[in-house]
C-alpha cells in the first residue's frame, strides 16, 4: 500500500515529458537535452575529431627528443595545441557555420538536416587525414553485413563509431612519423657529445648534461618551433 502511494506521489510531482518529433524537428527539452550532452562531451569530441591529436603527440615527443621533458609545461603545450587545432580546424569551422548553423538559426533547415551537414563537414576533414587501409581493418573488425557494405558509397556513409577510431590510429601513426624525422637530429648529437666524452676519458659526467645546451642551440638557431609548427599545419594541406 506504501509503495502504490509513493509510485502515485511521484507520478503527480513529475511533470510528463513528451517528446515531438514533426519533419525532422525535436522537441525543445530534447534540444536542450542534446545541448547539455555536447558541453559535456566537447573535450573528448574536440581530441576525437580534429587535429588535437597528432600536434600534442608531436609536442610532447619533441620536449623528450631535447632531453628536457618538463619543459615547455603541460599547460603550455595543451594550449599551443588547441590554437593550433583551431587553426588547423577554420576551414571546417567556416563551413559548418555556414552551411549548418547558419541555415538553422534562420530556421531554413530542420534539426535532422543540421546534424547530418555537421556530421559530413567533419567525415570529409577526418576522411581526408585517414588511411585508407586503416578504415578496411575497422571495417573488417566491425563484422558489418553484406547490405552495410553496399551502403557505403561515399566517405560520408562510413559510420562515425568506425570512422572516428580509424582516423585516430592514422593520426597517430602519422605523428610518430613526425616524431622520428624529429629524433635523428638530437640523437645525433647525443651520439657525437657521448663518443667525445669516451675518447677523453670522461665517463662520469652522463652525455646527456652536456649535449642539452648544444641540442637547444641547434634548435634555436634552426627556428626549430616555427618549423616543427609549419610542418603539422602543412600535413594537413
Amino acid at each position: 500500500m506504501l509503495l502504490v502511494l509513493a509510485q502515485t506521489a511521484i507520478a503527480q510531482t513529475i511533470p510528463p515529458v513528451e517528446v515531438k518529433i514533426g519533419e525532422g524537428n525535436l522537441d525543445t527539452s530534447i534540444r536542450l537535452l542534446i545541448l547539455l550532452t555536447i558541453l559535456a562531451l566537447a573535450p573528448s569530441i574536440l581530441i576525437m575529431t580534429t587535429s588535437f591529436i597528432r600536434i600534442v603527440v608531436v609536442l610532447s615527443v619533441l620536449r623528450q627528443a631535447l632531453g628536457i621533458p618538463q619543459v615547455p609545461p603541460n599547460q603550455v603545450i595543451i594550449s599551443l595545441a588547441l590554437f593550433l587545432t583551431f587553426f588547423i580546424m577554420k576551414p571546417v569551422f567556416d563551413e559548418i557555420n555556414t552551411n549548418a548553423l547558419q541555415p538553422y538559426i534562420r530556421e531554413e533547415i530542420t534539426d535532422r538536416e543540421f546534424f547530418e551537414r555537421v556530421s559530413n563537414s567533419i567525415k570529409d576533414f577526418m576522411v581526408k587525414q585517414t588511411r585508407k587501409d586503416t578504415v578496411e581493418v575497422f571495417l573488417e573488425v566491425a563484422n558489418l553485413s553484406k547490405e552495410e557494405r553496399e551502403k557505403i558509397k561515399e566517405p560520408k556513409d562510413i559510420p562515425l563509431s568506425i570512422l572516428i577510431p580509424a582516423f585516430m590510429v592514422s593520426e597517430l601513426a602519422t605523428a610518430f612519423q613526425i616524431v622520428f624525422l624529429l629524433y635523428i637530429p638530437f640523437l645525433i648529437v647525443d651520439i657525437v657529445v657521448a663518443s667525445i666524452l669516451i675518447s677523453m676519458g670522461i665517463i662520469m659526467i652522463p652525455p646527456q648534461i652536456i649535449s642539452l645546451p648544444f641540442k637547444i642551440m641547434l634548435f634555436v638557431l634552426a627556428n626549430g618551433w616555427e618549423l616543427v609548427v609549419l610542418s603539422i599545419v602543412r600535413s594537413y594541406q
